[in-house]
């Protein structure tokens, strides 16, 4: 026969036990649901500043791969503020923001400038807002000047680092058939111009460019990230925005005869020692160690 007060005892340790339990369970609670819990949807703001360059796009393609990558993001919003610059740079940031955008909603935004290979590469986004005094367009391209070869050098071949000026033109024509085709591919539902007005190359401010097509709105970078929002379904979201990288070199822009003088520390137009053309898509003249490089515009 079992007594009284064994079986308080037992009661006694099962309350015990009991309650011990429910206080693990209470405090381990916030620690699984921490670590179950998944991460909120976000808007990544990804910044396209300055001079375009080859490190220009390293940046840019780094950047959007790991949007693509990151499952938290569902829409990017390009924030923007250039002149543009290498051709071959612009075109890899292209088709890196053309990429992004069959993926998820891209939307980009000017701030002070997205002109030349700026606005190249902000083409496939869904939608593209401006301030009203800020600058679009620029559809063109253009080549530094080849220095002349000094006569003690000695070549394996006639074409080895040169090209005539024929060559460099046809060139030139072909990289900008690429660019206002994409023009024209991307937005030729909203532009209100031809297709050789668009090749004249004319720079707008953001008012006129909302009028003639060549942006969607003007809008404040808030009213690009509540349109990001909204094409990717979010309600409840955050904003992440990358930094924008520290860029080598400098640059700085001035009035100069109603256009902008790009004045790089670091020339963007050649290699030392390579007299090969480079291609610009560039608003205003580039200048380098005070002397103007030489171009030819499409």
């Amino acid at each position: 026969m079992v007594s009284k007060s064994s079986n308080a005892t037992r009661k006694t340790v099962y309350v015990l036990a009991l309650v011990a339990a429910v206080l693990v369970g209470a405090f381990l609670a916030p620690i699984v649901s921490d670590a179950v819990a998944p991460e909120p949807d976000r808007v990544a703001v990804i910044s396209v500043d300055g001079y375009i360059s080859s490190y220009t796009a390293d940046q840019l393609e780094e950047d959007l791969t790991e949007a693509r990558e990151n499952e938290s993001i569902k829409a990017v919003v390009l924030k923007v503020d250039s002149p543009g610059g290498s051709a071959s740079a612009s075109e890899r940031m292209y088709l890196a923001v053309n990429r992004t955008a069959k993926e998820m909603p891209v939307v980009s935004s000017v701030q002070g400038m997205g002109a030349s290979g700026a606005y190249y590469t902000m083409l496939p986004s869904d939608h593209i807002y401006a301030t009203p005094s800020s600058m679009v367009g620029s559809v063109g391209v253009r080549g530094s000047q080849p220095f002349p070869a000094p006569s003690s050098e000695i070549r394996t071949g006639p074409d080895k680092a040169s090209m005539t000026v024929d060559q460099r033109e046809a060139q030139i024509e072909t990289l900008k058939h690429a660019f206002v085709g994409s023009v024209m591919r991307h937005r030729s539902d909203e532009l209100t111009m031809s297709r050789e007005e668009v090749a004249y190359a004319k720079v707008y401010t953001g008012a006129r460019a909302s009028q003639n097509g060549y942006v969607d709105d003007i809008g404040t970078m808030q009213k690009a990230i509540d349109h990001a929002a909204t094409e990717a379904g979010l309600e409840n979201y955050e904003v992440v925005e990358k930094e924008p990288a520290n860029r080598f070199g400098i640059f700085l822009f001035g009035a100069q005869n109603g256009n902008s003088t790009v004045v790089v520390k670091e020339s963007p137009v050649g290699y030392d020692g390579v007299r090969a053309p480079q291609f610009l898509m560039v608003y205003g003249q580039v200048q380098y160690e005070d002397e103007v490089i030489g171009n030819v515009s499409a």
